[in-house]
């Protein structure tokens, strides 16, 4: 999934690109450990201009936590018409972000955990191929084959976290 002027990557460092979107969001600094994937627009130079969505990733073993996902609802507004559609058509900057990071790092997880409460998130979540877990808010993209008790194993550990 790809539009034209919209560019998703992993990044060395939220400051790089999405801090300012992630400390607007969450009156916070970013997390300083890997994983950071940012949507982004360039500008007529060619440069990275603003992060449009960041999404914080947190290793755990096998698996992944998802989580600080912020979306800048006034940038994604000053983005031409053509590329907003696009988004929309699909299902949304987050959704396409989410979808990207999932295929980025599917090759070396069996799974990604997230912990949501917002409505409108867990529903792009569960487009995106996230399941419930049986725990409130905490959803998983299994991204192997992982045995029923393996699964189990891996729901129960990181629904003791909490929220994160």
């Amino acid at each position: 999934m790809s539009v034209t002027g919209i560019e998703i990557a992993e990044i060395a460092s939220a400051d790089t690109l999405g801090g300012t979107l992630f400390r607007r969001r969450f009156g916070q600094e970013p997390p300083t450990f890997p994983h950071h994937v940012v949507a982004y627009a360039r500008d007529g130079g060619g440069t990275p201009a603003v992060a449009l969505c960041y999404v914080h990733f947190t290793p755990m073993g096998s698996v992944l936590l998802g989580g600080g996902a912020c979306v800048d609802h006034r940038a994604l507004r000053r983005l031409a018409p053509d590329v907003r559609n696009a988004l929309h058509a699909q299902g949304g900057l987050y959704r396409t972000t989410l979808e990207w990071a999932v295929a980025h790092f599917a090759h070396d997880h069996d799974a990604i955990f997230g912990y949501c409460g917002d409505r409108l998130a867990e529903r792009i979540d569960l487009a995106a191929g996230f399941v419930r877990s049986g725990h409130p808010h905490l959803l998983v993209r299994w991204l192997r084959e992982v045995e029923i008790a393996r699964q189990q194993e891996l729901i129960a550990t990181v629904h003791a976290l909490g929220a994160f």
